[in-house]
């Protein structure tokens, strides 16, 4: 059985380290999982009830559903933007909570990982994330967690994938994931 993994990137920008970890993350998949690494967050319009209508949802938006559709997992990577979740980021969560009842979330296994410049590795904004996704339907892998700081020194010169400490700590945060794919497919 291959286990499929949405990675969701709650930074927009080129060089985020939060996208640097992500990209890591695909290539730390182990054989039978494969995350794919949701592209196009920025044109998802912000969340309103009057554009998700049937025949009007946005392409964007479609194109997010159907992934999360196709997931068995997700894996969000959070930074912290003044001590909350990011707005790419809970847009998404909100455009993948509905329509009501219909979560794409509902009965999948989530983690929330990130990296920030701050001591705590951006954890305020993680436990937002948790909040909003175990509202949103997520089964949320509260003691699955991974919070780097100081990632504008410590990711400077070094991609997270050739950190050894954090590639290490990212592929059981994976590995993880994996296995509750398989506990929630059981249940």
């Amino acid at each position: 059985m291959s286990v499929r993994i949405l990675a969701l990137v709650g930074s927009l920008r080129a060089g985020s380290h939060n996208r640097q970890l992500a990209e890591a993350a695909v290539k730390l998949a182990p054989e039978g999982t494969e995350i794919e690494l949701f592209e196009g967050l920025a044109e998802v319009p912000f969340y309103n009830e009057d554009l998700d209508v049937e025949g009007g949802v946005p392409a964007a938006a479609v194109a997010l559903r159907e992934a999360a559709g196709r997931a068995d997992a997700f894996l969000l990577f959070s930074p912290e933007y003044n001590g909350t979740i990011t707005a790419v980021l809970k847009n998404a969560i909100d455009w993948l909570s509905r329509p009501y009842g219909a979560s794409a979330f509902t009965g999948k296994p989530v983690a929330v990982v990130g990296t920030a410049y701050g001591q705590f590795g951006g954890v305020w904004a993680q436990d937002e994330a948790r909040k909003a996704l175990g509202i949103a339907g997520a089964t949320v892998l509260e003691d699955v967690k991974l919070s780097v700081p100081g990632s504008v020194i410590r990711f400077a010169e070094t991609h997270p994938v050739d950190d050894t400490e954090v590639a290490g700590q990212l592929a059981e945060v994976i590995g993880h994931v994996t296995a509750a794919v398989g506990t929630a497919d059981a249940a």
